[in-house]
């Protein structure tokens, strides 16, 4: 050791040691954070930054090998062969780009530690190939116990130097990890140099000496500064390269699932279609919507509900082939697509896959979350010669499979084009039906089940258009729910309702439906409230009905809306009862005045066993609650003989009467010969009428 020692003290020009120590602690610093970043990155990504690696650590123990050999004092001449320089250059590189690779990517049961012994190993192979080729008029005798050292210190600090680095278990490992590799590349040095004994040989040429040692160091710094420049630079176009990707992943990939989303699928989408038609074959484009994904957001909690969409997605990704793309394009709605369609029954089978991976269900802890799946198809070129309108042709399938009570998947075909345009038309038509006074009220009685009298009406609402002539209530409703166009022609009917029965001298009550979208308005008990005030309409004279699915999304938030009503006076019923959640706890903790059973269930209920046990046990169980029940769509005598035997309260139908405009009715409710009239809207929200996109119902005064 003493040798070793004694060869750094005397034997050394110190400004060329400084030099090359600041060489090597600046190259090992770079070497670690460059592995860092490698060993953060992909698999794919991860090679190129390794090779970076390689190359800084490589020439940064070359640089400090040599400029502190240039510092290495001698009393004669000396140079260097410049292929075995070179080789030594290139040794340093692969070892340590190697050592580094298996480090970062450890074959299966090699310890992190290894790549760090290669790198050690490297370090040897260069320093003691870059001695053979160090040339004087003499010979190199070398001591086997220090060269042995030298190795032992090499492959011992490289081992730690990555397993500090690659583990991070003890604080400052990575500040450790580039002092252990200096201490690799320097202890190896100085005692590989102090193992050496140079003896003098006149039988040896003297070497010709071409450039000064001071020339030499710094052409060897140059050589390093251009070899880091190089290295920076493509460190930097690198890291630029993956920024942008990284960026042009997030704009096109979902966050939740990691899916393509939908800007992924309009710049993918028509190469798939074009690849498909060069090869004459057709594309499908598959829209899968989730049904009730609604309900397990609002019983187990949004968290289930990612839960839900990401187990989902690792599925569907998992069942994609060559050719074969899906795409999350909205919350619950996702879009596959599968190129080089030879026949149908590929497309059928696809579907299959898909949907089957949809409605197997998710097994979390004591939870089970399952959801069903809505599907539509459309083929490329029979349906559709563009990307977007094959989604769209999609899309209008998908909804026809959403509307159907048994088949869930669903094709398109051209009629399915004709009623979306009809549809279209009907809403723009729509939006100036208030303000050309083409609504008008009818009025259906509802009687007494014991003594037949009339006790209250129910006010629908009609559209007499202009050009089309009456338009059915199932035709407009639905498209003023989806345009946000329910909330001021609600208030519409609310109003117009309230100021015409105001005026019959007989006190009978008025119901009135109101729309889920109307529900969630904070100011209906005001509007109701101004509204009785203004046409002197007696509060306990107008009931309200609201559906149970317009109060499931908010149940605390309608509650309060129902008692802020029910404290103006008003009665509320719960409408179409047994269509939709049909919950016990609902009857429970809303105050309803009545319970108004479902058309689909009493026109069937003397004959379809199912019916009549569902109508039998609603009555038993709003009798025992004390709450009326009225049952609609009675148009038969069987039905009504039953409903009577069972106890019903009340009954409304074809069977006593359709529903007529005020003019037909106004003897019987002792209507004055000049009514008040009737109050229109006066608020910019209800007489300019504007999409808004809230929520569908269908209980706005429909028949």
């Amino acid at each position: 050791m003493f040798k070793v020692i004694s060869c750094l003290a005397y034997e050394h020009d110190y400004s060329f040691v400084v030099i090359a120590a600041i060489v090597c602690v600046a190259g090992a610093a770079m070497t670690m954070r460059l592995f860092d970043r490698a060993a953060r990155l992909s698999t794919e990504a991860r090679f190129a930054w390794i090779m970076l690696s390689g190359v800084a650590c490589g020439s940064a123990i070359w640089t400090t090998h040599f400029v502190a050999m240039l510092g290495f004092q001698l009393p004669f001449e000396a140079a260097f062969n410049p292929l075995l320089t070179i080789a030594s250059l290139l040794i340093a590189i692969a070892f340590t780009a190697a050592g580094l690779h298996l480090a970062a990517t450890p074959p299966n049961g090699m310890p992190v530690e290894t790549g760090g012994a290669v790198i050690g190993i490297g370090i040897i192979a260069m320093h003691y190939t870059g001695m053979s080729g160090y040339e004087f008029a003499g010979r190199i005798e070398w001591d086997a116990s220090l060269v042995e050292a030298s190795i032992l210190f090499a492959v011992a600090f490289g081992a730690l130097a990555m397993h500090l680095a690659a583990r991070q278990r003890v604080r400052f490992a990575k500040p450790m990890a580039v002092v252990a590799l200096v201490l690799a590349i320097c202890a190896m040095h100085f005692t590989g140099m102090g193992a050496a004994t140079l003896v003098p040989d006149p039988s040896v040429p003297v070497p010709t000496k071409v450039f000064s040692s001071e020339f030499l160091a710094v052409l060897v710094l140059a050589t390093m500064a251009i070899i880091a420049g190089l290295t920076l630079y493509a460190m930097d176009a690198r890291s630029q390269r993956e920024l942008v990707a990284s960026f042009r992943h997030a704009a096109q990939h979902d966050p939740l699932t990691g899916l393509p989303n939908r800007a992924f699928l309009s710049d993918n989408l028509p190469a798939m279609l074009e690849r498909s038609a060069a090869a004459g074959k057709e594309a499908a484009v598959i829209v899968v919507d989730l049904d009730r994904f609604k309900e397990i957001n609002d019983v187990h909690g949004h968290n289930a509900g990612d839960l839900l969409l990401q187990t989902l997605a690792n599925r569907l990704k998992a069942l994609t082939g060559p050719g074969e793309l899906v795409a999350r394009v909205g919350g619950d709605e996702f879009v596959a697509v599968k190129q080089d369609v030879a026949s149908r029954q590929e497309v059928d089978s696809f579907v299959r896959r898909l949907v089957d991976s949809v409605l197997d269900p998710i097994h979390n802890k004591a939870k089970t979350l399952s959801v069903g799946a809505s599907v539509g198809v459309s083929l490329y070129p029979d349906h559709a010669g563009d990307a977007d309108d094959l989604i769209g042709a999609a899309d209008l399938a998908m909804y026809r499979a959403k509307r159907a009570l048994t088949d869930k998947i669903c094709y398109y075909d051209r009629s399915m084009d004709e009623g979306r345009r009809e549809r279209s038309a009907l809403a723009i038509e729509l939006r100036h039906a208030l303000d050309r006074d083409e609504f008008e009220l009818y009025y259906q009685p509802q009687h007494d089940m014991k003594s037949g009298e009339v006790t209250a009406f129910e006010a629908l609402l009609r559209w007499h258009h202009r050009e089309r002539g009456l338009v059915a209530p199932e035709e407009f409703i639905p498209i003023a729910e989806e345009n946000g166009l329910i909330i001021p022609i609600g208030e519409w009917v609310l109003k117009t309702a309230c100021a015409e029965v105001a005026t019959w001298r007989r006190p009978y009550k008025i119901a009135v439906n109101i729309a889920a979208a109307q529900l969630t308005q904070a100011d209906l008990p005001r509007i109701v409230h101004e509204t009785l005030l203004a046409t002197g309409l007696a509060a306990s004279r107008l009931e309200l009905e609201i559906t149970e699915a317009s109060i499931i999304e908010d149940r605390e938030r309608a509650l309060h809306v129902v008692r802020q009503l029910k404290a103006l006076g008003v009665t509320i019923a719960m409408d179409d009862y047994g269509i939709g959640y049909s919950s016990l706890s609902t009857l429970q903790i809303f105050p309803f005045d009545r319970v108004k059973i479902d058309r689909s269930f009493v026109e069937d209920v003397a004959n379809d066993s199912a019916s009549a046990a569902i109508v039998r046990a609603t009555i038993l169980l709003a009798n025992d609650l004390r709450i009326p029940v009225l049952a609609e769509g009675v148009e038969k005598q069987e039905n009504f003989e039953f409903l009577r035997a069972e106890g019903c309260a009340e009954m409304q139908g074809f069977l006593f009467g359709r529903p007529q405009p005020l003019s037909e009715i106004a003897s019987l409710v002792g209507r004055e010969s000049r009514p008040a009239e009737a109050p229109r809207p006066s608020t910019p929200g209800v007489r300019r009428i504007e999409a808004t996109g809230l929520a569908l119902s269908r209980q706005s005064g429909v028949a």
